[in-house]
């Protein structure tokens, strides 16, 4: 998809730059000056998701990350954004996340982050074979080291922090 022409595009610079120093009030303010058909680009409902998720506003965050996914399906982030809210969002809670989740396992069978994140939901849930069974996959998709060192400064695998230290 293409992106939106100018002022559109120069407005969406602008939300993200606003992002970028912390003012999502005054990213907000720039989204609401798109035209109709550039408030629905997946450029302008990231950075809603996001400016939504600053702000904690985590069931409108829920409703732009769910559009995201309609609208384009091949982006990871938008489902990752759309569980992140599912998570946190009035009436959400961990496993509203994981079955938000979940079809993005087959969808994205290479992406790391679905899989680590499909642990984070599964080992909060008690469920700590299958979560490490994800995260082991997670491991498999991406950079060990780096998935490791995230792992271990990430409170909701704190259940297998001694497996994944044990793993070098």
């Amino acid at each position: 998809m293409n992106l939106p022409d100018p002022p559109d595009l120069h407005r969406l610079r602008a939300a993200q730059g606003w992002l970028e120093l912390g003012l999502p009030g005054e990213a907000e303010q720039e989204l609401s000056g798109l035209g109709d058909s550039a408030k629905e680009h997946p450029a302008a409902l990231e950075i809603g998701w996001a400016t939504a998720a600053a702000q904690a506003r985590w069931d409108h965050a829920f409703v732009l990350g769910d559009r995201l996914v309609g609208l384009d399906p091949t982006l990871v982030s938008a489902w990752i954004h759309r569980a992140y809210a599912a998570r946190r969002m009035p009436g959400g809670g961990l496993e509203r996340a994981l079955a938000a989740l979940l079809p993005a396992a087959n969808h994205f069978p290479e992406e790391p982050m679905v899989a680590y994140n499909l642990a984070c939901y599964l080992i909060r849930l008690g469920r700590i074979e299958e979560g490490w069974r994800w995260y082991a996959e997670a491991e498999v998709r991406g950079d060990p080291v780096q998935i490791r060192k995230q792992a271990l400064q990430d409170d909701d695998l704190l259940e297998i922090w001694g497996r994944i230290r044990e793993l070098g």
